[in-house]
């Protein structure tokens, strides 16, 4: 199946400059092709990955990606999708996520190969460009009045954009015009909120190297959520790839989670599974919804390509203590991010051992300590899995799991964290 083939059916193209052109292009060359990210945070979150997702089917269908770290842009703020202001970082801090995201990408895409992604900086062309040069060179190529009807502009137009914002266009297109250059680039891929810049960078090309130079785009449609909501987002905020801001666990049950009118989307967008298997799931999903089958699919796939199988094991190992109550089985550190965003309360560990009743009252998790005999008595507390009935039980740090926590169950779902001090 041609690359172009398999991207519609998987509905991962929104627009393109010339269809037919890249449809005959990647029938009979090796491409080379680019997408890019800004280092605007020090971690990607799922949302970024859509486009470097269909970089990747590319370099598996024998094309030669490159990724673009815009440690340029970065400097300046791409203006598109906002309606203010962005807020400039310092240089320093710029660096510091170019190579927070250069590691998180090498992880993601980078293998040995033939046809290996490779990796380039903006800054390393960019900064060698004085103002004089820079409007000479290329701000002479770009009519402004084309550039104020750039949507990404025009939406600025009555909340306001500065100068610095406004050129970034032009920057962007700079850096296709580089990689066509030096690298052979002849596609641009991005979100479909890219369109304006990556035309802009074809017209410069155009400019530049005549109009008969090959070069294309592509946009990726944007993603919302069956409920029309913005997809990637949740009340704790965005699903991060740094299991640092978003653990292994979180990351599984974002996906496990995935409302049946979106999961076999998302298993095309964001697998690389098949069109048999993900046809089958489909099915499932239609047949026995209730056995969520494409979902754990579609979690499996994702956690073992972003933080590999050993995580993803760690992941289900939660999941399935926390759907049988056997928290025992579970470490500390997979309590932890378990129980991550559970109600959470402090007891002292010390050696003298503590009545069940007046413990549960003094850390909070019960109001009164008859509240805490009726509830011990009636069956309704479990303690790391284990239904505690006992009046007269005895609360010690021995309890803890791996010396740190001790879990609390009130009735069947009532989940506490208690740390022990």
């Amino acid at each position: 199946m041609n690359i172009i083939d398999e991207l519609e059916w998987r509905d991962a193209i929104n627009q393109q400059t010339d269809a037919e052109g890249l449809r005959e292009l990647t029938n009979t060359k090796a491409v080379s092709l680019y997408c890019g990210v800004d280092p605007t945070g020090d971690s990607m979150h799922i949302g970024h990955l859509i486009p470097f997702m269909v970089l990747k089917r590319f370099q598996l269908a024998g094309h030669r990606p490159v990724i673009l770290i815009g440690g340029a842009t970065g400097t300046i703020g791409d203006p598109s999708g906002r309606q203010t202001e962005r807020s400039l970082q310092t240089l320093e801090q710029v660096q510091d996520n170019v190579n927070a995201l250069s590691a998180q990408l090498r992880k993601l895409f980078i293998t040995d190969g033939d046809n290996e992604i490779r990796m380039v900086n903006n800054y390393d062309w960019t900064h060698k460009i004085n103002i004089i040069d820079f409007l000479r060179d290329y701000g002479k190529n770009f009519n402004l009045n084309t550039m104020l009807a750039k949507d990404v502009v025009a939406s600025r137009l009555d909340s306001g954009i500065s100068f610095t914002e406004f050129s970034y266009q032009i920057l962007q297109s700079l850096d296709y015009l580089h990689l066509y250059q030096h690298e052979d680039v002849q596609l641009q891929i991005g979100g479909s909120d890219q369109w304006g810049n990556i035309t802009s960078g074809l017209d410069l090309i155009r400019k530049k190297e005549g109009s008969e130079a090959k070069a294309f785009g592509l946009t990726i449609p944007l993603m919302l959520k069956a409920d029309g909501t913005k997809f990637g987002k949740t009340a704790g905020g965005a699903i991060w790839l740094d299991p640092n801001k978003t653990t292994p666990y979180e990351f599984y049950q974002f996906w496990a989670n995935t409302d049946d009118r979106d999961v076999v989307k998302y298993l095309k967008y964001f697998t690389f599974l098949g069109k048999s298997e993900i046809d089958a799931l489909a099915e499932k999903v239609q047949t026995e919804p209730h056995k969520r089958e494409a979902q754990k699919a579609l979690a499996e796939e994702m956690t073992r390509f972003v933080h590999g199988e050993e995580m993803l094991e760690q992941a289900k190992r939660i999941t399935a203590a926390l759907f049988s109550g056997d928290i025992r089985s579970l470490t500390a550190d997979e309590i932890e991010q378990g129980f991550k965003d559970m109600p959470t309360f402090e007891a002292s560990g010390g050696s003298e051992d503590k009545n069940i009743v007046e413990w549960l009252v003094e850390i909070g998790i019960e109001p009164s300590k008859r509240q805490a005999r009726e509830d011990v008595s009636n069956g309704a507390i479990s303690m790391n899995g284990e239904k505690i009935t006992d009046l007269e039980f005895a609360v010690s740090s021995e309890h803890a799991i791996g010396g740190k926590f001790i879990i609390i169950r009130k009735g069947k779902k009532n989940y506490n964290l208690v740390k022990m001090k």
